[in-house]
């Protein structure tokens, strides 16, 4: 199974490509696509569209998957990162391809081992999981190589493709599994 990760950035955004047979991940391309940060927002946003429809249809992935934005500290920052996620989002749909997301808790839980692992963290662990001579840079390409390599985690890699969403919400984490198996005991 082929997976392409994105971590979506109006400045930066990481693309990462594996390919897995449940056990085994190896690297099939990443980077990053990089616009001028004193450009205006929908010239950026087109780059990103047009470079990762040009690096999806390359790569020939069996699905795309997004890091999910949760939380910014800014409204403003927040609202160009959505914009950005969502011509990611777009860029995989326009390629007749399912698309997944993880929030950044998830990807780090499944790839590290911690939910809350620091960047260098993900960069030293994705270049192990991959077998690389080096970490793989920028942080942007990294963390959408650990977001690729977090759903083969997730999904047992050769089996049906699920969205982490549509998981009932017992089941999506430690925490919401322990309050709903707390809940069926307390019920008489």
């Amino acid at each position: 199974m082929r997976i392409f990760g994105i971590d979506p950035g109006s400045i930066r955004t990481g693309y990462g490509c594996v390919e897995t047979d449940g056990t085994r991940h190896r690297l099939v391309l990443c980077g990053a696509i990089r616009t001028p940060a004193g450009q205006a927002l929908p010239p950026r946003l087109q780059v990103i569209h047009r470079e990762l429809r040009r690096l999806i249809d390359e790569a020939a992935p069996d699905c795309v998957v997004v890091e999910n934005l949760f939380h910014a500290k800014h409204a403003r920052s927040a609202l160009i990162l959505g914009h950005a996620r969502g011509v990611a989002v777009l860029a995989a749909v326009e390629s007749g391809l399912p698309v997944l997301e993880y929030t950044p808790a998830e990807i780090k839980q499944a790839v590290v081992g911690y939910g809350r692992a620091e960047k260098v963290q993900m960069q030293q662990m994705v270049k192990l999981l991959l077998g690389l001579d080096a970490l793989p840079t920028p942080y942007d390409a990294a963390d959408a190589l650990a977001v690729a390599i977090c759903h083969a985690h997730a999904s047992g890699a050769g089996t049906t493709v699920k969205a982490a969403g549509r998981a009932p919400r017992h089941l999506r984490s430690w925490r919401h599994a322990r309050v709903a198996d707390l809940g069926r005991r307390q019920t008489p």
